[in-house]
């Protein structure tokens, strides 16, 4: 066991998720376990937070409370999108070190891991002793030595869930619906639309991801295809697809286009690559009733679809994580491994491995026509959406013969 004696800080960074607060609870309640611990503090908005001193003292919280932000989607420390670079993280290790923080959690995605590979190095070259331990979180589910990554469960389910209902309403009023997802890099989330299907003719029809180039006159084909063939056409799309070359489509087929704070292509929160999409169809298939909607943040956090695999791993995830750092002594990032199906385990593996790298979607979870997903990507995802996905049913009364025959 770790001998160190001093304080915990952990902190929340980069996009909510409807279960990083599993994790932050699971670091709290783990961690006053501990007579080395002598206080835990909480890092207001993430490494900005820790940089301006905005700490709150966890110690004092009642674990009844945490239990109840633990089943709260969104991050309750809050968070940021700062991406430090070195100097950056050298003043948050001088931060760390002058309130005793000897043990540091960082719950995060690829950005966080790198964050938390550079302090580590900061005390190290210090000779400052203290653990430094990432917690893997994000939607995308694109963090590399994962099967999956804690808030993509919750994620998928919704997506599920959304184009579920989406297919209900289009089936009801036939014409093209696009609906975009979240994943800049990755398809992982756009993929999920596929466990809303119930019945062989259910949307949605496409499916494109990141992974592949797109081709608008490929897409135009395929949409033109499942329309004749369905009398209507339901797409699920990835809002970070790109062209052969590498360009953003809603660059190449759009006239307006955002950038965030970092100067990348703002593909969040915004409308556009949908509204394009949803003009090529009307321009060139001539067909009338089409509809377009961004998930954007409602994926992200939202109440009550929230699966219960995906919370008790990001719990343990977040215990876990103090067990490596007060028990065994290490530094390092968590990592979920898929052991059996379905079961899995929790592994630490060094910072290096994690830091600044993107996992994507495995070829053999692809279609070969590059336009939907495989039976592996089922068994691969269907259970961590958890129990109780309800199930849609249709009407099954025989038709009654015509008589006037009019139509």
């Amino acid at each position: 066991m770790a001998t160190l004696t001093g304080r915990v800080l952990v902190a929340q960074g980069g996009g909510p998720t409807a279960v990083i607060n599993q994790s932050l609870v699971g670091v709290v309640l783990e961690a006053r376990k501990y007579a080395q611990v002598t206080r835990v503090y909480g890092a207001l908005n993430g490494v900005r937070g820790i940089i301006n001193e905005e700490f709150v003292d966890l110690s004092q919280e009642t674990a009844h409370n945490l239990e109840q932000v633990a089943v709260t989607p969104s991050s309750g420390l809050l968070s940021t999108r700062d991406k430090p670079d070195t100097d950056y993280c050298a003043k948050i290790f001088d931060v760390l070190k002058a309130h005793e923080v000897r043990y540091f959690f960082y719950i995060g995605g690829n950005d966080s891991s790198d964050t938390v590979r550079i302090v580590n190095e900061n005390a190290k070259a210090a000779g400052y002793d203290m653990r430094c331990i990432h917690i893997p979180k994000t939607i995308d589910n694109d963090l590399v030595e994962n099967d999956h990554t804690p808030g993509f469960p919750s994620a998928a389910r919704f997506v599920a869930l959304a184009f579920m209902g989406a297919n209900l309403d289009n089936r009801a009023l036939p014409g093209v619906y696009i609906g975009v997802v979240m994943g800049r890099h990755a398809g992982f989330l756009t993929a999920a639309s596929a466990l809303g299907r119930a019945y062989p003719d259910d949307g949605p029809h496409l499916i494109y991801m990141p992974e592949r180039p797109f081709d608008n006159r490929r897409f135009l084909a395929d949409v033109d295809a499942a329309y004749k063939k369905h009398g209507r056409c339901i797409i699920a799309v990835s809002e970070g697809i790109t062209d052969a070359a590498g360009a953003a489509i809603v660059t190449t087929l759009g006239t307006a286009v955002e950038k965030d704070a970092h100067g990348n292509v703002q593909l969040s929160g915004t409308g556009a690559l949908g509204d394009v999409l949803a003009n090529e169809v009307k321009t060139h298939l001539k067909i009338k009733r089409v509809r377009s909607d961004t998930l954007g943040y409602l994926q992200r956090s939202f109440m009550g679809v929230v699966s219960d695999i995906d919370q008790h791993e990001a719990r343990e995830a977040g215990e876990r994580a103090v067990q490596f750092a007060l028990w065994h002594d290490v530094d390092g990032s968590v990592t979920i491994r898929r052991t059996g199906n379905y079961s899995v385990n929790y592994e630490l593996v060094e910072l290096s491995r994690i830091a600044a790298r993107t996992r994507h979607m495995p070829d053999e979870f692809i279609s070969p026509r590059g336009n939907d997903v495989t039976e592996a990507f089922y068994a691969y995802a269907r259970p961590l959406l958890g129990r109780g996905m309800p199930q849609p049913h249709r009407i099954r009364a025989p038709r009654v013969d015509k008589i006037l025959k009019r139509g």
